[in-house]
């Protein structure tokens, strides 16, 4: 959820204040704290890339697949993404989700809001998307999530003792705890209902022991309907928003080979920032056959260049320098979405957070300007301005 500038901002400056003004000092505690954590990681069962390479979750196949898989692999049917309608394409951004959620509710004041065919999401995105593909009634939901100043809590009580014997700063207790609060049976049963029509729900998250990127159908697991399948919906809605060292990862049981193991995955934003079409398609530059599709990139965040004079410190220069990572990776995908599209002769349609919009007074999750940013998104959508169907 957070951006990947938390990793260094946030994080790093929460510790000094809470421990001492000293940069210095509370650097050095920092690298001696991951010095522990390496001699005090948690033991895990082992496994081979072979049994990885057989893995199924629930004991069901296809409830995942990779985005690096031969586009053989990706079927071209009247239930698969390839031949939706309409596809909805939510990216990371943190706080900055709120302005994702806002054009969603101004969009559906508008009268104009599609019902989406396909609906991916990533981080932030992976927690919106769900509420998103079921449509408008969960309009009030979404706006409660962003804006109430319930995320605040995500980033309460650091703890160096999780750094030393755990994986994360903040520990995921409040993270699980806010998508088990919003998702339940009653959801679970909603998506089945809407996966049996065909449509789909995806959310990206990232394996690490493989270093591939995962999309889950989310709609697939749903209609398993188990309460392991919506322990599974729910771990992998937070794995997506897991940005790793502030939150631990999300480990999930699998079995290949018949070995059982449990998978680390954390937030999908790590390997693809947004979901738009899988890697091996854009390469492949065509799809098969003459499908028709309108495409939606949902940007959480600015995606044009800023400027900023950096401060000559270790901390501000790895963030700027993480920040500009993920900024020119999601560039990247949304030209290549953009080629493909018209290639392909799709709708395109993007929307973001422009560039001269105010920064945030701080990191993390700051409930006015998650306000503020919410009524920026509603307003552009209600009015009709949120959607351009050029680049940048």
């Amino acid at each position: 959820m957070p951006s990947l500038s938390l990793l260094t901002k946030s994080t790093f400056s929460e510790s000094r204040i809470r421990r001492t003004g000293s940069r210095l000092r509370g650097a050095a505690i920092l690298l001696c704290s991951l010095a522990l954590a390496a001699c005090t990681s948690l033991p895990r069962t082992p496994y081979s890339a072979a049994d990885a390479a057989s893995a199924r979750v629930l004991d069901i196949e296809g409830l995942r697949r990779y985005t690096d898989e031969p586009a053989t692999k990706f079927r071209f049917e009247k239930d698969d993404l390839a031949s939706a309608r309409t596809y909805l394409a939510l990216s990371g951004g943190g706080a900055d989700g709120a302005y994702g959620v806002g054009v969603l509710n101004g969009w559906t004041a508008a009268g104009n809001r599609p019902t989406f065919s396909a609906v991916s999401g990533v981080s932030t995105g992976g927690l919106i998307a769900p509420f998103a593909f079921l449509g408008s009634q969960y309009d009030d939901t979404l706006k409660e999530v962003y804006t109430s100043g319930i995320a605040e809590s995500l980033l309460e009580s650091p703890s160096i003792v999780r750094v030393l014997f755990g994986s994360g700063l903040f520990g995921n207790t409040r993270l699980r705890e806010l998508v088990a609060r919003y998702v339940g049976p009653e959801l679970l049963a909603a998506v089945a209902r809407e996966n049996a029509k065909g449509r789909k729900l995806l959310v990206v998250t990232t394996d690490l022991d493989t270093q591939r990127t995962a999309v889950w159908d989310m709609g697939k697991i749903a209609a398993v309907g188990s309460p392991e399948a919506l322990r599974l919906f729910r771990d992998v809605m937070a794995a997506s928003a897991s940005i790793p060292l502030v939150f631990p990862p999300i480990m999930i049981e699998a079995e290949g080979q018949g070995r059982r193991f449990e998978e680390m995955h954390v937030d999908g934003g790590v390997t693809a920032p947004v979901l738009t079409v899988p890697e091996t398609l854009l390469f492949q530059g065509r799809l098969p056959g003459n499908n028709r599709m309108d495409i939606y990139i949902l940007v959480n965040k600015k995606i044009e260049r800023t400027f900023e004079l950096v401060s000559n410190s270790t901390l501000d220069v790895a963030s700027r320098s993480l920040s500009s990572i993920t900024q020119s990776q999601t560039r990247s995908v949304i030209f290549s979405t953009y080629d493909f599209a018209r290639r392909n002769r799709w709708g395109f349609h993007l929307s973001y957070i422009e560039r001269d919009y105010p920064a945030p007074p701080s990191e993390g999750f700051d409930t006015a300007y998650m306000r503020a940013l919410y009524q920026y998104g509603y307003e552009k959508a209600a009015s009709g301005r949120a959607w351009a169907s050029t680049l940048p």
